[in-house]
């Protein structure tokens, strides 16, 4: 499995003023997107995050985000070497996404610019 980027996850109280601020740090455009009741920007290498408080504490246990080729191979690749797939792989707003536990206990979550079913 080739890892293309990671993000740094940042769980953040006010999404609108953090992201506000990552703007002006990295000089990049928020990309805004929602998964359930989770709002999130993509802002240069940080992912920021803010919802409510239940799913924010799973999110919160999530060390980083690892863009991947495909998804899938990654599953495999953790697959092999003794990882947990926790959650997924599934479809988001923005391609796919896995979350996995690795052997030593970190979790990450993996994710592609494919949408489901879409050859690449």
């Amino acid at each position: 499995m080739e890892i293309l980027g990671t993000a740094l996850r940042v769980c953040v109280d006010d999404l609108d003023a953090a992201a506000g601020v990552y703007e002006r740090l990295t000089g990049a455009e928020a990309m805004r997107f929602a998964q359930g009741p989770v709002s999130a920007a993509a802002v240069g290498p940080f992912l920021l995050m803010s919802g409510p408080p239940g799913p924010m504490e799973v999110l919160s246990k999530v060390a980083a985000t690892l863009a991947v080729g495909d998804v899938e191979e990654a599953a495999a690749d953790l697959r092999a070497v003794g990882a947990e797939i926790i959650a997924g792989p599934q479809s988001t707003p923005i391609g796919r996404n896995l979350v996995a536990r690795h052997p030593d206990g970190s979790v990450f979550e993996y994710v592609d610019r494919r949408q489901a079913g879409a050859e690449g």
